[in-house]
């Protein structure tokens, strides 16, 4: 909870550096970097070592490089923008990738209904730019280590007396920046990564289908509307795994009152909560930081202080959901015992599963206000990103004592720089809308290069008109394969979006989710690499083909790992797309078989239902071999086996464990390996299990994609028992596993 000096450098190896001063320079050499400093008018100018050569990368702009605050309390860095330049990151930002030409603002919002395109700014406040240069070849990372609300320019200010720059510019504080080297964007982002967080690794069951809308528990009779929602996923053979329980539960008359139960909505929560358990369905209940005023715990509160507060010790009053209301203050440890709490006893208690932290921009906008920062009080304005990260912290801790040797399951809505320790987060709340599933997809993966892999979009949009029949099966082709799949809704003419809401379309949502599911072990295992690795579990094309130009290009597709492109349709009325394919190695369509040579665009149909789904040749993809239905959902490994038509060599792996414990974070898990070394007659596979596996499975599937015509030998621990012509066209050949 005290976080540690930015000073502080233990349990960091820090590489070697040599100094050197001559002729008014200061030059910092290292392996990698070399920064010199031009003393007079201090200049800085950023090299990066690559093969025998210093290439440049970055240079302070050489005219007022730098303002301390010295007219308005506002540090600013100004850097000169060199021709082929392209800008990446920020984490959760709107419109393209690439931010040129943009002025951006940080600043945690509560942005109900954005625009995904072009609104500014949104919920979330991670100050990391990656530059990318394609005249130089050159990527290198910048992160602003701030919690201020912030500007990013990104060449939109232009001056005569200044040449061509770009500039940041904070609201308070200091100016404290890394410049992190790299190959390739991807090389930055993982170094970013590893900087300021090693991802949380959560339990299997959160990548199933989580349940979700206002309607439900708003309604007077809710927990009837709730059980409901179970017998519908049953009737339409829906598979769920968790459902986020929205703030009408806490309801008194219209407002919310965090940790309230309504009993006349829920007149038995336990019982509730339990029979969701029962049908497989894990509750995640929605927490906000704020108390109203006729709140029945504010008085206690603010006499403990736990509040945000005005210099003379009352509650600092913000606007929240239509009333004011007061602050917790995470900086308080008081108010972090309180906080766990409350969450223990009226959540966990109960058998609540995780925490939902929702509405946690911690819009403070009075610098006045104070926060008690461990007993040192100081303006509550600084800290509105840690107020969240302290917030997300609390509840998880909680989790972990009341479920000791379990790993939580948290997610946030707003955060800083290094959230990806904690939580899942998701985009807020959007607009139903065409461009907004386009720019949800570029917002979801500017997250991924900025550490936050474990993210998703609320499929058919939150906020604004029910999605039509199209719009929403297209919303949920494209949510299906990202890391958080949740249809949740506040639509405004009070209708409710879920799986079953158009009627001729619940077929193709059903068997939708079925392909997810049947593809959860490969997304559990890119979580498992995540968190390992630091690698990003969605990721743009250009993060594995850096060296292709066209993969640069703003494109409607994302890489799922390393062996799947995921190509949306994202324009009604289409039956099919053009998709790129990036160069250096061949695609396959999983749908139809059909090989193609990668560095070209290719048309894919793409009938309603049935998305895009292109893999990478030399890969192997981990599945679900079971027939999965509502509260019936067992797990038997097969892979889908991808051989490059002229043959080669690969590995591929998957991660297995209990799914819930924290047991293979101290090493106890297993993986299967899978060892091919194809030529164009033959496909030999070597199978083995390695590791400690909880349970020791009996058979193992191995599918190859139709029309796939060469022999198969088998070795290791698998021995052939049968072998058969799935519906696709693909074969199957199940082993028994000795």
């Amino acid at each position: 909870h005290e976080g540690r000096a930015r000073e502080d450098q233990s349990g960091f190896s820090c590489p070697a550096a040599r100094f050197e001063t001559q002729d008014g320079l200061v030059t910092v050499t290292t392996a990698r970097l070399r920064l010199t400093i031009r003393l007079e008018g201090f200049v800085c100018s950023w090299q990066m070592k690559s093969g025998d050569n210093w290439v440049p990368v970055a240079r302070d702009r050489p005219t007022q490089a730098y303002e301390f605050g010295w007219w308005d309390g506002k540090p600013r860095h100004y850097v000169s923008r060199a021709d082929g330049d392209a800008y990446y990151g920020l984490g959760e930002c709107s419109g393209d990738m690439d931010r040129s030409g943009r002025r951006i603002r940080l600043s945690n919002t509560d942005a109900l209904g954005y625009s995904a395109r072009s609104s500014d700014p949104l919920y979330k406040h991670i100050p990391f730019v990656i530059i990318r240069n394609a005249v130089r070849g050159t990527s290198h990372g910048v992160f602003y280590d701030t919690m201020a609300d912030c500007t990013f320019d990104f060449g939109c200010e232009r001056s005569n007396y200044h040449g061509f720059f770009r500039s940041f510019e904070a609201e308070h504080g200091d100016l404290d920046y890394y410049v992190i080297a790299g190959d390739t964007v991807a090389d930055v982002s993982r170094r970013f990564t590893w900087l300021t967080g090693r991802p949380a690794f959560m339990p299997k069951w959160s990548l199933g289908y989580s349940g979700s809308t206002m309607s439900y528990t708003d309604a007077p009779d809710a927990q009837v509307q709730m059980n409901a929602f179970l017998e519908r996923c049953a009737a339409h053979d829906i598979l769920c795994s968790s459902f986020h329980l929205s703030s009408g539960f806490t309801s008194i008359g219209s407002r919310r009152y965090v940790f309230n139960w309504n009993r006349d909505k829920f007149p038995d929560p336990a019982g509730f909560v339990s029979h969701y358990s029962a049908h497989g369905v894990r509750l995640v209940p929605n927490i906000k930081p704020c108390l109203l005023r006729d709140h029945p715990q504010f008085d206690a509160c603010a006499r403990d202080g736990l509040f945000i507060r005005d210099a003379d010790g009352s509650p600092h009053l913000v606007q929240f959901w239509g009333e004011l209301g007061a602050l917790l203050d995470f900086t308080n440890p008081k108010t972090v015992t309180w906080w766990q709490a409350q969450v223990t006893s009226s959540l966990l208690d109960v058998g609540m599963a995780a925490t939902w932290n929702d509405n946690n921009e911690f819009e403070v906008r009075d610098p006045q206000a104070l926060a008690d920062f461990g007993g040192n009080p100081g303006p509550a304005i600084a800290t509105k990103p840690l107020q969240t990260m302290l917030m997300v912290q609390a509840s998880r801790d909680a989790q972990r004592a009341h479920r000791p040797g379990l790993r939580p399951f948290v997610v946030t809505r707003a955060g800083f720089a290094g959230m990806q320790r904690y939580a899942q987060s998701w985009s807020g709340d959007n607009m139903t809308g065409w461009e907004t599933l386009r720019y949800n997809l570029r917002m979801g993966l500017g997250l991924a290069l900025s550490g936050l892999s474990n993210t998703g979009h609320d499929v058919g949009g939150f906020a604004g008109p029910a999605p039509d029949e199209e719009l929403f099966v297209r919303w949920v082709e494209c949510g299906i394969f990202m890391p958080r799949f949740s249809i949740h809704s506040w639509n405004d003419d009070g209708t409710v979006n879920e799986p079953w809401m158009h009627a001729a379309a619940t077929p193709m949502v059903r068997d939708l989710l079925k392909q997810r599911a049947r593809l959860a072990p490969y997304l559990y295992d890119l979580m498992w690499r995540a968190h390992r690795d630091y690698a990003p579990v969605i990721r743009s094309l250009f993060h594995d083909f850096p060296d292709d130009p066209a993969s640069y290009d703003e494109h409607d597709e994302m890489l799922l790992g390393r062996a799947l492109l995921v190509a949306p349709v994202m324009t009604p009325g289409l039956q099919g797309r053009q998709v790129y394919l990036p160069r250096g190695t061949h695609w396959i369509d999983v749908r139809t078989g059909e090989w193609h040579e990668g560095g070209q665009s290719v048309f894919v149909e793409a009938p309603l239902g049935q998305p895009p789904l292109l893999a990478r040749a030399g890969t192997a993809v981990p599945v679900n071999m079971a027939a999965l239905h509502f509260n019936r959902e067992p797990d038997e490994r097969g892979f889908l086996v991808f051989a490059a038509p002229d043959g080669g060599d690969f590995e591929a792996r998957c991660f297995e464990d209990d799914g819930e414990s924290d047991a293979c974070l101290s090493g106890r898990f297993g993986e299967w390996v899978l060892r091919v070394s194809a030529s164009a007659r033959e496909i030999p596979v070597h199978v083995s299990l390695e590791g400690d596996v909880v349970s020791r499975p009996a058979r193992l599937t191995l599918v190859f994609p139709a029309g796939e015509a060469r022999r198969v030998s088998l070795s290791g621990a698998g021995r052939k028992i049968a072998s058969s012509t799935l519906q696709d066209g693909s074969t199957a050949i199940t082993l028994s596993v000795s």
